[in-house]
């Protein structure tokens, strides 16, 4: 099996990101790419939903709209916010029950850690299935909180139900890829569409591993992956470091003090074989008594 490391900057945050998928030497570029845009988009979108979902535990469903920033008698809030600040809510005012909201975040903490960017460190190769199985788990612990359903405007059941197309226009929607408009590369190459991935890793190469990055076609090969990574970078830091401290204690340190050492005493071996190296004068003998 050819291993695919993908990695991508998501647009929101600007922080590095990446994932494991699995396939075969003889799967079509075309369908390659098809399928890492969708599990690339759907982590996008399982992070969009672990955001809203926990907000949703939190404050409850979002207001009107239109009634933004009211209380259920349509007063205005601003000059007393309450004991929440931040509780734009439905017209019960209040979050779900305190055992919903516990079943929500471990469904939403269970999605985070499936698609988390550490599954590469775990070697577990990512699936569209898996990623859908973990979403639906989310939208049964929401149904299960809002049996009636979630107004329409509110961001957890936009993320949950609305197509991939219409989260383009979100916080996180610029790092999201249109299969038909993506390009893969990997080694500053191209994956050409209209092949095989054995035509350009090779048909011998079943347990290759290939760092790659999705780019919109047209826009040219992605910058390089640094030569030396950060953990590599943080360990050369920590032994330069230790190093130089070395380095200055031994320059503090007396020319002669070596002298003091018992390998350096040129009587050692002789008073070894007399049985006498380990007899003590009475000053030492009082010090390790008291």
């Amino acid at each position: 099996m050819v291993l695919i490391n993908l990695k991508s900057t998501l647009g929101a945050t600007n922080t590095n990101d990446e994932f494991l998928y699995e396939t075969k030497a003889s799967t079509k570029v075309d369908d390659l790419i098809e399928s890492l845009v969708d599990i690339h988009n759907a982590r996008v979108r399982s992070f969009m939903i672990a955001d809203a979902v926990r907000a949703l535990a939190t404050c409850g469903a979002a207001k009107r709209p239109e009634n933004d920033g009211t209380d259920d008698r349509g007063e205005s809030i601003d000059e007393e916010v309450g004991d929440n600040p931040n509780n734009a809510v439905d017209p019960s005012g209040s979050p779900p029950d305190a055992h919903i909201v516990e079943i929500l975040k471990r469904e939403v903490q269970s999605l985070e850690e499936y698609v988390d960017k550490k599954q590469v460190l775990n070697k577990v190769p990512l699936t569209l299935d898996g990623i859908e199985e973990k979403i639906d788990s989310v939208r049964g612990a929401v149904t299960m909180a809002y049996p009636t359903g979630l107004p329409e405007w509110d961001a957890a059941r936009i993320v949950l139900d609305d197509p991939i197309e219409k989260l383009r226009g979100s916080h996180m929607g610029g790092s999201l890829f249109d299969a038909k408009d993506a390009s893969l590369w990997a080694c500053n190459k191209e994956f050409l569409r209209g092949t095989l991935i054995s035509d350009r890793l090779g048909s011998c190469n079943e347990k290759t591993k290939v760092i790659a990055k999705l780019t919109a076609k047209g826009a040219g090969p992605p910058a390089r992956e640094p030569i030396v990574s950060e953990a590599e970078r943080n360990a050369m830091a920590a032994f330069y470091f230790k190093r130089q401290e070395e380095l200055k204690g031994l320059a503090q340190a007396d020319e002669d003090d070596y002298l003091n050492s018992q390998w350096a005493d040129p009587k050692g071996m002789r008073r070894k074989l007399q049985g006498l190296s380990d007899v003590k004068t009475p000053g030492e003998l009082s010090r390790l008594r008291f």
